[in-house]
């Protein structure tokens, strides 16, 4: 699966994208194993209140299936103006 990041998280983790092979069965347990990998993604999904999500490019909630999808991204909460 591809895994997208967007702004501070890119930032944070150092990487824009990466092809991520996964067990989990939702967008929490995505970034729960992420956090293992290293301080730096435990780091980026600290608070994940400041983390939103899309879904092969659509907006979804943490607590999404992955299902079949090919793409996660994910990027801090957007404002408009």
């Amino acid at each position: 699966m591809r895994v997208l990041y967007f702004a501070w998280l890119r930032e944070r983790i150092g990487l824009g994208r990466e092809e991520v092979e996964t067990e989990a069965a939702t967008i929490a347990d995505l970034i729960a194993e992420l956090r293992q990998r290293d301080a730096r993604y435990d780091a980026a999904f600290a608070d994940v209140t400041t983390v939103r999500a899309a879904l092969d490019q659509e907006l979804v909630d943490l607590d999404t299936p992955l299902g079949a999808a090919r793409e996660v991204a994910f990027f801090p909460p957007m404002t408009g103006g």
